[in-house]
């Protein structure tokens, strides 16, 4: 029977080398009158005595079971050199004897795992923890005087190990394994072996973790050898251009995640040293768009390590944009004090300001800039890239790793768009800037929005872009992948891309957001957006107008919006006058609502729905407020009650208090209106308004009664949900909470309630002659006016009892004169009453829809019915008007 002790060196060294982790050694040991000696304890059969002993610890003397180590593994396919395993050093060797040698392919060791611990696990010891482990070879009986044996031995171990500690040589190993790598090159025949089948990718893991290891042995700000080897040899830029090679295939991969753990991992400051940031940029350029090319995941963390180390210093933004000129073949001019030496680091803080620079044109060239954006793309073209791949498949046949691939460009696109919000967001001014001059971002980001809006299909149906869920650009799923409508993909990538759009706007730099915006203005809204508005053809206005409400809906951020809002209805806040159009594009969009066309109308009213609805003080203003400011449609004159009698006509002006508008033609006047504030305040003022509008509509005229459906308290809750949510939009604009008095008020001219409100009353007298949908958009769009808390569009849209100028109109008048027409058209339809009912149960879906003359007219009176109680709600949720006439 033979016994062998394997000695290893407990202590952590922290070498993920075998040899240079632990001391192994084998000493004759005499048992029962045989001795063996174990030329390597690796080599050691199962018939054996291992003894793996700690250097503080000499404790319990486990027995575990035997370990049979595994055989070494084979040399990589492809590589000529021969594989031998090293030789084993004596214990007690001098002082000048060689160090030991670096670990060969064949034993590459975790680096996980200390080399100490492996050394012991290869003798047979536990472990566990420190101690001495002691394993019998199977078959063999009890071994008598073990624990004397043990006892006479640990003095000589511990006197061993005292005796010499391995010396490592961290440059000589971190040397061999680069020598290793490169003469890969030189020996390999077969040039089809993946890198990740070779040893490169393990000896680029030992060479990081060498310099890992040498930083924290070094003071603090202290370079090691191994980093000046790699510097001064230019490491990186050979590592560059062998991924540029793309040899052996994958090389290009391992390239990237040796960058970005080196760069991650050690703390030293790299990216100012000329042999690290122009290898940097080389390999960003290497970021290509072609769809498929395997290396997205790893280039999204080479940028990511970037982002970060960048938002630590934003002075290194510089070194990382100037790739452009580098990468060309020119020397860099946007940078101050641009190395001239190889390895010379650039002085601290000498990027505090950015030099002036001319903006640059959206080139090819690629930096973490070109590189981001292109990696935010890369949904795109993988879902391009399989659309097109699967034109002439046959319908039955299954993708499951096209889903997974479009499921993995996803994460990445996300990934890449995450970290672009970090460069953006940068708090240093000179590193706005320089991002704003010295890259490509803004012509890239509106570049892209352009490319997305051109492939939604010109008849987008504007009911179905309305419909659709409000998309987010951190959706990992296609928000249209089983489409319900033809180009619902496209619309929605589209709509995405904006709202990342809208949130990197939010939270960049001001400088950043300022020239974003003002690239998206010119670039989307007047260079595409404005030429599909006002060009002729119905089909494309109509897709036109139905993006651009979708457009509306998506943006949040205030500087966008307020570009947004500009560009729609320019920038004019004086009252308007009639015939007078500043604005093309305003006055375009405003006279769609009254287009000929019913769909192109309720498309438009449904874009100012929108425009409503954004939180922003010019839109009700430019729209409808500006013309109301002075209370020119109130009568100046004071008048007196008419000379009749009290009861008489009291009665008829409380059963008809209606016509009050003063109609040119008629000897109607509003001299039967009671004076402003003559009404009573409080609930008793506002009981009378709302009963003003419930009585709008006779009683003849009326369905929902005898339907037993409920009266305008139906509409209360939705009134004073929609109330409430513009009183909480307007509380920062400032508005005033009474109306101006009369007496500062000093109209320019006659009255003119604007274009936009004219479109509306004009639409509105017109009720009973719409189409459904379109009296539906045209109701809303008034409720959302009269939701709001201004006092003058409130005393303008809600207030019956307003002495109004002679040749003015309000919304309570329009409805008169709907009511008037209303009258004399049901006395010539038969059985009138009859075929209203019939109709609003169609509407409700309570009785099949058939074909009936008078149909749209019959609807018409269902949504004026409707409309009069929705507007009673409103009044009563918002209360009576405060202060002076």
């Amino acid at each position: 029977m033979s016994l062998s002790l394997s000695l290893s060196w407990c202590v952590m060294r922290g070498i993920p080398t075998p040899v240079h982790g632990g001391l192994s050694l084998s000493i004759p040991i005499p048992v029962q009158g045989v001795c063996e000696v174990l030329p390597y304890p690796s080599a050691r059969c199962t018939r054996g005595l291992s003894l793996s002993l700690c250097e503080v610890c000499v404790g319990s003397i486990p027995i575990p079971e035997p370990r049979v180590r595994p055989p070494p593994r084979a040399a990589p396919r492809g590589s000529s050199r021969a594989m031998t395993p090293p030789q084993p050093q004596p214990l007690l060797s001098p002082p000048s004897s060689s160090p030991a040698p670096s670990p060969c392919p064949q034993s590459r060791p975790d680096p996980a795992h200390p080399a100490g611990s492996r050394s012991g696990a290869a003798g047979g010891g536990s472990g566990a923890g420190p101690g001495v482990g002691l394993g019998l070879g199977s078959g063999s009986g009890p071994v008598p005087g073990v624990p004397a044996m043990l006892s006479r031995l640990g003095a000589l171990l511990q006197q061993a190990v005292e005796t010499r500690e391995p010396s490592v040589d961290l440059l000589e190993a971190f040397t061999e394994h680069w020598k290793g790598i490169t003469g890969y090159y030189l020996e390999a025949t077969d040039e089809s072996i993946p890198a990740r089948q070779t040893d490169i990718p393990w000896r680029l893991k030992q060479m990081l973790d060498i310099l890992v290891y040498e930083e924290k042995q070094q003071p603090a700000g202290e370079t090691g050898p191994c980093l000046e080897y790699l510097l001064q040899h230019k490491l990186l830029e050979t590592l560059g251009t062998l991924g540029k090679a793309e040899y052996p295939p994958g090389m290009r991969q391992q390239v990237l995640l040796f960058f970005s753990r080196v760069l991650g991992q050690v703390q030293h400051p790299l990216l100012h040293y000329l042999n690290v940031h122009r290898p940097v940029q080389k390999l960003l350029q290497l970021s290509s768009g072609r769809l498929g090319s395997g290396t997205e995941k790893e280039e999204v963390q080479f940028a990511a390590v970037l982002c970060s180390k960048i938002q630590q210093d934003p002075s290194l933004l510089p070194y990382i944009l100037e790739g452009k000129s580098v990468l060309n073949g020119r020397r860099a001019q946007e940078l101050p004090d641009s190395p001239r030496e190889e390895g010379v680091e650039h002085p601290p803080g000498t990027t505090a300001s950015c030099p002036p620079a001319q903006p640059c044109p959206p080139q090819r060239d690629s930096n973490l800039v070109t590189a981001l954006v292109g990696l935010c793309r890369s949904k795109v073209r993988a879902n391009r890239g399989w659309q097109e791949g699967m034109v002439g498949t046959a319908s039955h046949v299954t993708t499951p790793l096209s889903s997974s691939s479009s499921s993995q460009k996803s994460r990445v696109a996300l990934k890449a768009r995450e970290n672009l919000l970090v460069l953006a967001g940068l708090a240093q001014e000179a590193a706005a800037a320089c991002l704003v001059r010295s890259s490509a971002l803004c012509p890239l980001l509106t570049g892209h929005l352009c490319e997305l809006y051109s492939a939604v299909p010109p008849g987008t149906d504007p009911a179905d872009v309305l419909a659709m869920d409000r998309p987010s650009w951190r959706s990992q799923g296609d928000a249209a992948g089983d489409g319900v409508f033809p180009g619902k993909e496209s619309l929605a990538a589209f709509l995405c891309w904006l709202d990342y759009l809208d949130e990197l706007v939010m939270g960049a730099h001001p400088l950043v957001a300022d020239a974003i915006t003002e690239a998206v203005e010119e670039k989307f809204f007047q260079g595409v957006l404005q030429p599909q508005l006002l060009q002729m053809s119905e089909l494309a206005v109509l897709g036109a107008t139905a993006v651009l409400a979708g457009t509306v809906r998506q943006i949040r951020a205030p500087a966008l919006l307020q570009r947004l809002v500009l560009f729609l209805l320019g920038p004019h806040r004086h009252p308007e006058t009639p015939g007078d159009a500043p604005h093309a594009l305003r006055a375009q969009l405003i006279d769609r609502c009254d287009h000929l066309s019913d769909e192109i109308s309720l498309a438009s009213l449904r874009l100012f729905e929108e425009l409503l609805r954004k939180p922003h003080e010019h839109v009700a203003h430019n729209l409808v407020l500006r013309n109301l400011e002075a209370r020119a449609y109130l009568q100046r004159q004071e008048r007196g009650p008419p000379e009749a009698d009290p009861e008489e006509d009291g009665l008829e002006l409380e059963e008809d208090p209606y016509f009050t508008d003063g109609f040119p033609d008629t000897g109607f006047g509003t001299a039967n209106n009671p004076p402003p504030g003559s009404a009573p305040a409080g609930k008793g003022q506002v009981s009378e308004v709302v009963s003003s509008f419930l009585c709008l509509v006779p009683e003849e005229a009326k369905t929902s009664s005898c339907m037993e459906e409920g009266g305008y308290d139906t509409y209360v809750h939705d009134a004073l949900g929609m109330v409430q949510t513009c009183r909480a939009t307007v509380a920062p604009w400032g508005w005033p909470s009474a109306p101006r008095p009369l007496e500062c008020c000093h109209p320019g001219g006659a009255f003119y309630e604007g274009h936009f409100l004219k479109v509306l009353f004009d639409r509105m007298s017109r009720i009973l002659d719409q189409p459904y949908s379109l009296n539906l958009q045209v109701t809303s769009v008034l409720s959302h006016l009269a939701a709001f808390p201004h006092p003058h569009l409130h005393e303008y849209l809600l207030d019956p009892y307003l002495s109004l100028a002679p040749g003015c109109r309000s919304l309570f008048s329009v409805l008169v004169r709907v009511i008037g027409d209303l009258m004399q058209r049901l006395q010539r339809v038969p059985q009138a009453r009859a075929k209203l009912l019939l109709v609003r149960r169609q509407l409700l879906g309570l009785v099949p829809g058939e074909q009936m003359d008078h149909t749209v007219l019959f609807k018409g009176v269902v949504v004026l019915e409707e409309f009069c109680k929705e507007l009673a709600a409103i009044a009563l949720v918002k209360g009576p008007p405060e202060g002076p006439p």
